[in-house]
C-alpha cells in the first residue's frame, strides 16, 4: 500500500491556454487538457503537470480517466511522511479551532477542501476512519497513518482503512478493509454536542456516521420542543436524538434498513428518550403513501439519488416525488427540512425542484433557512464542486 511512485515523476504537458485552470488553483486536470506526456504513468503514480514551455505547474496523482490528475501541491516537493504531517497538522489545527468542547467526532480531512483530493478522514472519539477515493491516495495510506500518529499523539487510538467501497472495483478487489494502526471495538461511542451515539465503521454506511449534518441537527433542535417530528431516511437516528433531547413531544424514525433502525433505537435508548420514540423499518415512499398522519416537522435526508450527470434527470424527478409526499405530511404552519447530497444536483436545481413540489401539492411555502455541510467539511474556494450538501427549511402553510 506504500507510495511506490517513481522518484522523478513523469511529466504531463498541457495544451496552450489550458494552464489557466491550474494557475487558478483548481485541483483537477482533465484528460482533454493534456497535449503529451514523457512516459507511461500507471494509475496512482505521481506526475508533474507542466505548461507548454516545460515549466512546472503542479504535482499530483495520475489516473487514466476523465480527471487525469488530482493535484496535491503546486510546489516541486516530495510527497513523503513530512508532507502528510504538514497537511494533516494544518487540518487538525483548523478543526480544533472550529469544534466545541462537547464534541469528540468530526471530519479531519475533506478531500479537495483540505488540499488532499481523494482522501477522507473522519475522527470518531480517538479513532480515525480513512477512505481513499483514488488509487494514488490508497498507495499513500501507510504514510498517512504514520503522519496521523505523529500529529495527534496519544489522542489517536486507532486508524481504520475503509477504502474498498470507494476505490475502482478491479483495483479494490485485491485489498480488504482493516486497521492500519491500533484497534477499537465497534459500535464505538462518540459525543456530538452533548448527545451520545454509537458508530459502526465496519458495517455501517460511509465511514459510520453522517458528520456533515451536525449543525443542521442542532438547528432542528431549536424548533423541536413540544413538536411531533418525522425523520425519514433516519439511518442511525441523528436528527431523532437531537429532536428528542430538545424536548420533542414525539419522534418517528423511518428507514428501509432494519440494521439502521436497530442502531437508531440503540442511540435513542442510549440517550434515555425511548418513551417518545417510534421506529419504522419500511421504504419511505411506500410508507408515505399508506399513512395519513401529519407532523409539525418532517425531515427528508435521503442518500444520493445521482452520482453521475447521466442520472441527474432521474434524480431530480425522484427528489420532486419525495418532496411532494413529504410536504403532504407537514401540518399547516409546520416545517420541512429537506436535503440533497447528490453532487451533480446543484443548489439552484435542488431549490427549483423543491419549489416545483410545493406547486404540485398546492401549498404555500416560505424558505426560512438555506443549509449546507458543516465547517469541518470545508469547500476549496477554487473548487466549488466540493459543496455537495444542499438543504432547505421551509414553513409550509395551507
Amino acid at each position: 500500500m506504500s507510495n511506490d511512485s517513481p522518484l522523478l515523476p513523469i511529466k504531463l504537458f498541457l495544451q496552450k491556454g489550458r494552464e489557466q485552470a491550474v494557475e487558478r488553483r483548481h485541483p483537477w486536470v482533465f484528460s482533454g487538457a493534456i497535449s503529451r506526456q514523457d512516459g507511461d504513468p500507471q494509475d496512482g503514480d505521481l506526475v508533474d503537470v507542466m505548461n507548454r514551455n516545460m515549466e512546472f505547474l503542479a504535482r499530483g496523482h495520475y489516473h487514466d480517466g476523465s480527471i487525469m490528475v488530482r493535484i496535491l501541491t503546486y510546489e516541486p516537493e516530495e510527497i513523503d511522511v513530512d508532507f502528510w504531517k504538514t497537511r494533516l497538522g494544518n487540518a487538525y489545527t483548523m478543526r480544533k479551532d472550529l469544534l466545541l468542547d462537547n464534541t469528540d467526532s468530526y471530519r479531519l480531512v475533506h478531500g479537495e477542501g483540505d488540499g488532499l483530493p481523494g482522501l477522507i478522514v473522519d475522527m470518531y472519539n480517538g479513532v480515525a476512519v480513512v477512505q481513499a477515493h483514488t488509487i494514488g491516495m490508497h498507495r499513500c495510506l501507510d504514510d498517512i497513518a504514520q503522519a496521523l500518529q505523529e500529529v495527534m499523539g496519544d489522542e489517536l487510538k486507532a486508524v481504520y482503512n475503509k477504502s474498498r467501497q470507494t476505490l475502482p472495483g478491479k483495483y479494490a478487489s485485491d485489498f480488504a478493509d482493516g486497521y492500519l494502526f491500533g484497534e477499537a471495538e465497534t459500535p464505538h461511542r462518540i459525543t456530538e454536542n452533548g448527545n451520545a451515539f454509537l458508530v459502526d465503521w465496519v458495517k455501517g454506511q460511509k465511514t459510520g456516521f453522517y458528520l456533515d449534518q451536525r449543525e443542521n441537527r442542532q438547528l432542528l433542535a431549536r424548533y423541536a420542543p413540544g413538536k411531533s417530528v418525522l425523520n425519514a431516511f433516519s439511518y442511525s437516528g441523528g436528527f431523532s436524538v437531537y429532536a428528542l433531547d430538545a424536548g420533542a413531544a414525539s419522534v418517528v424514525s423511518l428507514d428501509a434498513s432494519g440494521r439502521a433502525i436497530a442502531l437508531c433505537d440503540e442511540n435513542v435508548a442510549l440517550n434515555e428518550h425511548s418513551e417518545r420514540h417510534h421506529s419504522v423499518a419500511e421504504d419511505t415512499m411506500a410508507w408515505f403513501k399508506l399513512q395519513d398522519t401529519t407532523y409539525d416537522i418532517v425531515v427528508l435526508d435521503p442518500p444520493a439519488f445521482a452520482k453521475s450527470m447521466s442520472a441527474r434527470h432521474r434524480a431530480v424527478q425522484g427528489y420532486k416525488r419525495l418532496n411532494i409526499e413529504g410536504i403532504k405530511k407537514v401540518k399547516p404552519g409546520g416545517l420541512l427540512f429537506t436535503f440533497s447530497c447528490s453532487q451533480v444536483v446543484d443548489r439552484e436545481l435542488f431549490y427549483n425542484t423543491v419549489v416545483a413540489a410545493c406547486m404540485e401539492v398546492g401549498r404555500k411555502a416560505r424558505v426560512i433557512h438555506q443549509l449546507s455541510q458543516g465547517p469541518d467539511h470545508p469547500v476549496n474556494a477554487f473548487h466549488p464542486e466540493g459543496s455537495y450538501l444542499k438543504g432547505l427549511v421551509l414553513r409550509i402553510d395551507e
